[in-house]
């Protein structure tokens, strides 16, 4: 079986891990400052907090941009359902924006649409493609919300805006930025995940925000009795990640450039691989993105993507379906009422995600294109 997707432990990241295992601290240890901050470097912001989920991520996010009643999110439907779950776990509200078909990354063009009763704006850069940072952040600056994005598949990942290249994670566009760290992630913890910023209200409200909302810092306290002293200023969480953790984490940070260049060589040799066929498409890359490829989705005839994707799992091909639209699952659902979100539902009934990941030989991604247009033509 070729899995979708694959983590890749190195013994270089062993010896890491077990290196962490020997010092004194297991966790809120020297080592999450350090990922912290090679994290930072890594994509270029002032900041970043290291959290034990992406989910977590998006959750301390939203806290910290004031999310909750009367104050919600407004997104895409194309994305995991953490993206919307961490605005009800505030208590805000969430507004969903249909998609660009061809691209399947939130068409600004609906958020002119949006009443009242948002504070942000969270934009998915669906599969490693960046969304269209330029448009949303103007009409967020216009609106008065803030921009949090979804980065969770898009670590290495860059974009353009007039000629000029940005990387995601620098909050050139935006006041804070997402992460996963899930295996089959550009870089694993295991689990875990990240939010970057340049402001540093911002970060100090997350630092609380993993910890329960508990801050030591001298210049944060209202009062002091002693070097023991700390205060709790904020509900917050137990979102802490351990320094094993994080140790893993630095250690494949280091090849996080050789993974993301090996991801584009796979989509290059898909995308010439499925040129010209015409049930075959693969979602397109918008011209300002060079995409980091977390996955690679294909389009096939909605009338015969089950079957297409039974007859793949039976052949060894781990194929998979990102993701079902939000809108339409029941909870959600029984939340905003049901929408016509056209372009989301047209995407999901043909999509299919086929393996991404940098172990994938040529040899591999020969069988996977075969395999599927084999499939396909089977079917249609």
């Amino acid at each position: 079986m070729i899995p979708y997707g694959r983590q890749n432990i190195t013994d270089a990241d062993v010896a890491a891990v077990v290196r962490a295992l020997h010092e004194p601290l297991l966790t809120q240890g020297p080592l999450v400052q350090q990922f912290e901050t090679a994290l930072a470097d890594a994509v270029g912001a002032q900041f970043a907090v290291v959290v034990n989920s992406g989910t977590a991520a998006l959750h301390a996010a939203y806290f910290a941009a004031g999310v909750g009643p009367g104050a919600g999110v407004v997104t895409t439907p194309v994305t995991f359902v953490a993206t919307a779950n961490a605005a009800y776990y505030l208590n805000g509200n969430v507004r969903f924006v249909d998609i660009d078909r061809d691209t399947v990354l939130l068409d600004p063009a609906g958020l002119e649409e949006v009443g009242s009763g948002v504070r942000v704006v969270a934009p998915v850069h669906f599969g490693g493609n960046v969304a269209n940072m330029k448009s949303i952040a103007t009409i967020a600056s216009n609106r008065g919300w803030l921009v949090v994005e979804d980065a969770a598949h898009a670590l290495g990942a860059r974009y353009d805006i007039d000629g000029v290249e940005y990387r995601v994670g620098a909050c050139a566009h935006s006041q804070m930025c997402c992460f996963s760290f899930h295996p089959v992630k550009h870089i694993t913890t295991g689990e875990g995940g990240a939010i970057t910023t340049n402001d540093p209200v911002l970060r100090d409200s997350l630092l609380r925000f993993r910890s329960h909302g508990i801050t030591r810092d001298p210049a944060q306290l209202e009062m002091c009795d002693g070097p023991w002293f700390y205060e709790q200023q904020d509900l917050g969480f137990n979102y802490r990640i351990t320094d094993v953790q994080c140790a893993l984490g630095l250690s494949q940070l280091q090849r996080l450039p050789a993974i993301v260049e090996r991801r584009r060589q796979v989509a290059a040799q898909y995308d010439e691989l499925f040129s010209g066929n015409p049930n075959v498409r693969p979602i397109s890359t918008p011209p300002w993105s060079r995409s980091s490829y977390h996955l690679y989705v294909v389009n096939v005839p909605a009338s015969i993507r089950r079957p297409a994707f039974e007859s793949l799992r039976a052949s060894g091909i781990g194929v998979n379906v990102h993701y079902i639209p939000v809108h339409l699952q029941p909870y959600h659902r029984a939340r905003v009422g049901t929408l016509c979100l056209p372009n989301a539902e047209s995407y999901y009934a043909g999509a299919l995600t086929i393996p991404m990941f940098p172990e994938l030989s040529r040899t591999d991604v020969e069988r996977v294109a075969t395999l599927v247009q084999r499939v396909v033509h089977e079917w249609s």
